[in-house]
């Protein structure tokens, strides 16, 4: 049976900041929603996928070892596997996520991460 999502609801429907909601699965890719504010990662590597930040609402830096980029709301960009990287996230930030599953887990993501 066929469903539909409504992102926006979902992500300003989470409660807590860093809380991963997962919204659905597509060929073994997880689509996650959270947000975030005043935080940045240590920098890591995803060997097995490609990752995918698409901002809903806000804006964030992402820096790899080539420098940071830039990310406004309604963008989105790829970090293709075995980039390192971090994002840098200063102010409320709300984003949609698409990695592989298994991807993501509270060393990479954060304490309140679950699988």
């Amino acid at each position: 049976m066929l469903s539909k999502t409504n992102i926006i609801e979902e992500v300003n429907n989470i409660e807590q900041l860093y809380v991963y909601k997962k919204l659905g699965k597509i060929n073994n890719n997880i689509l996650s929603v959270v947000q975030v504010a005043n935080r940045s990662l240590d920098f890591h590597v995803h060997e097995k996928s490609d990752e995918l930040f698409y901002v809903i609402e806000g804006k964030f830096n992402l820096e790899t070892l080539e420098g940071l980029t830039e990310v406004k709301e309604g963008e989105f960009i790829i970090v293709p596997q075995n980039t390192i990287h971090r994002p840098i996230v200063k102010k409320l930030t709300k984003f949609l996520m698409i990695e592989l599953e298994g991807t993501l887990n509270k060393e990479n993501s954060g304490d309140l991460y679950e699988d």
